[in-house]
């Protein structure tokens, strides 16, 4: 049961179905992850973006009300990543089902989630739709990197603390961040009094909030793919994810 076919119809026997919805099934996986052409194909030889199409699908032949799906996008190129991205979208509307989805894309899982939770060491500590996540970060977000933060972290948080427009959300020690009503205005006087204070400044950013700020501001520290803790659990009925570290 080498090929791609064969795991599909093998899949869908073990689930109970009967030979000719097996095979109707299989084919109409393969031509919705657009596998068809190479249906005939021992799997060892697909790429990884087709062996994790293959795998949803598999998952898919019984037409399951709940579809468990762990990282399916880790080790893809963007190209493959945004195909399938598209593929479960499409696939949550098509079957109707709910999807629990893990993931350690933040941008995967404000796509794909329906609802979502931060996880932080084992832990929920928030939960709701991304939107309402991000919605909770009132303003903007303003970022600045330090050019020498060994030398200047200490000046530099004195500096961020005592800019009215900001609201400081702290530092990781390269990084300075808050947030203000207007990003626009209270980034060029923090540059200013960093300048004065004579903190140098590798870049600085302006932006709306992100996950990665809802992030920071639940767990105290940004998120990384190969943080200790940090995760998103979602599920909906017309699909959902989870991100985790």
């Amino acid at each position: 049961m080498d090929t791609g076919r064969e795991n599909l119809l093998l899949a869908g026997r073990l689930q109970g179905m009967a030979s000719h919805e097996t095979s109707v099934r299989a084919a109409e996986l393969l031509d919705r992850f657009s596998l068809a052409d190479a249906a005939g194909r021992l799997v060892k030889t697909y790429s990884g973006g087709m062996a994790r199409k293959l795998d949803v699908a598999i998952g898919l032949m019984h037409r399951p009300q709940v579809l468990f799906l762990d990282e399916p996008t880790t080790g893809l190129d963007p190209e493959a990543r945004a195909d399938m991205w598209a593929e479960l979208e499409s696939m949550a509307r098509a079957e109707a089902m709910t999807v629990l989805l893990t993931t350690h894309y933040l941008e995967e899982a404000d796509r794909l989630a329906a609802r979502l939770a931060i996880v932080d060491r084992g832990r929920i500590v928030v939960e709701r739709t991304p939107g309402e996540l991000k919605d909770s970060l009132h303003g903007d977000a303003v970022t600045v990197e330090l050019a020498q933060p060994a030398r200047d972290g200490t000046r530099a948080r004195e500096v961020l603390a005592g800019v009215e427009l900001l609201r400081g959300d702290g530092t990781d020690g390269r990084h300075l961040r808050g947030r203000a009503d207007s990003g626009p205005a209270a980034l060029p006087v923090l540059l200013a009094r960093l300048d004065a204070a004579g903190v140098a400044v590798a870049s600085a950013t302006v932006s709306r909030p992100s996950l990665d700020d809802v992030y920071l501001r639940h767990t105290g520290r940004s998120y990384s793919p190969g943080s200790a803790a940090g995760a998103a659990v979602s599920g909906a009925a017309a699909g959902g994810a989870e991100v985790s570290a």
